[in-house]
């Protein structure tokens, strides 16, 4: 009979590795954890959170399990109070806020409208440049000189026509006080001496400026007469730059209350 190989029939236990111990299998569960033991470690963390939870709401809800029934009231009672309290602080504060907006409000449009006035004196009384639309009349004399009375009627008609700055040569500003005379080879307003050609800037509405002089008889047709040449020019913008310093009046003083 043929020999039989007994080597064939199975491994060999010399080669053959040694089953994992226990310890092993520890190990290689915590580093390498199957599907199954992730899913399980999932659900004891979620049932420890909601254990904790009720746990602790449990004992906040005890805070109050030994009140009575009274001492609910007054508890509730007092918190009603506090919030009645807090509600009123909270209305007087904005009205406080309120009643400071409408002062805040009502001071700012004081100030504002102080400031229009006292601009609105500025130029009136002649101690700020300013700038505007207007006209330009440049007369220029040929053969005689022009008269005291032709510019003074000119002023006038310019002031009627309501011009708001006017100056003379670049040099004089016109104030209510300001004063023309006669003067050698020209005219003096305001103690300067000026001489043709006479350049007057005015500051108005350009179309009623120009009216007021070129009127019948008003003050171009006077120039004329004296054999002096008048251009006028309506300006969008127009410059004045000669100022006054102030004078306190001599005499006059505010009345009534101060």
């Amino acid at each position: 009979m043929p020999e039989v190989n007994e080597a064939a029939d199975g491994p060999d236990p010399a080669t053959q590795e040694p089953p994992p111990s226990g310890r092993q299998r520890l190990v290689s569960a915590m580093f390498r954890p199957s599907r199954a033991q992730v899913v399980v470690g999932v659900l004891m963390a979620l049932v420890a959170f909601a254990t904790i939870t009720q746990v602790r709401s449990n004992q906040v809800d005890d805070n109050y399990s030994g009140y009575r029934e009274q001492d609910l009231i007054d508890v509730l009672t007092g918190l009603a109070g506090t919030s009645q309290r807090a509600r009123a602080e909270i209305a007087r504060l904005e009205s406080t806020r309120n009643d400071l907006q409408s002062d805040t409000n009502a001071h700012a449009a004081a100030l504002k409208q102080a400031q229009s006035e006292a601009d609105t004196l500025s130029i009136l009384a002649g101690t700020v440049p300013v700038t505007g639309p207007g006209v330009r009349l440049t007369v220029t004399e040929t053969d005689s000189p022009i008269t005291v009375g032709s510019v003074i009627d000119t002023i006038q008609e310019l002031r009627t026509a309501g011009a708001e700055a006017i100056q003379f040569n670049g040099q004089v500003r016109l104030i209510a006080q300001s004063s023309v005379e006669d003067g050698v080879g020209g005219i003096i307003i305001d103690g300067q001496q000026l001489s043709a050609p006479y350049v007057i800037d005015v500051i108005g509405e350009p179309s009623t400026l120009s009216g007021a002089i070129t009127f019948p008889a008003g003050p171009r047709a006077q120039f004329e007469e004296s054999g002096a040449v008048v251009q006028i020019q309506k300006l969008k913008s127009l410059d004045i730059q000669s100022v006054r310093e102030v004078t306190p009046p001599d005499f006059a003083q505010p009345s009534g209350p101060q």
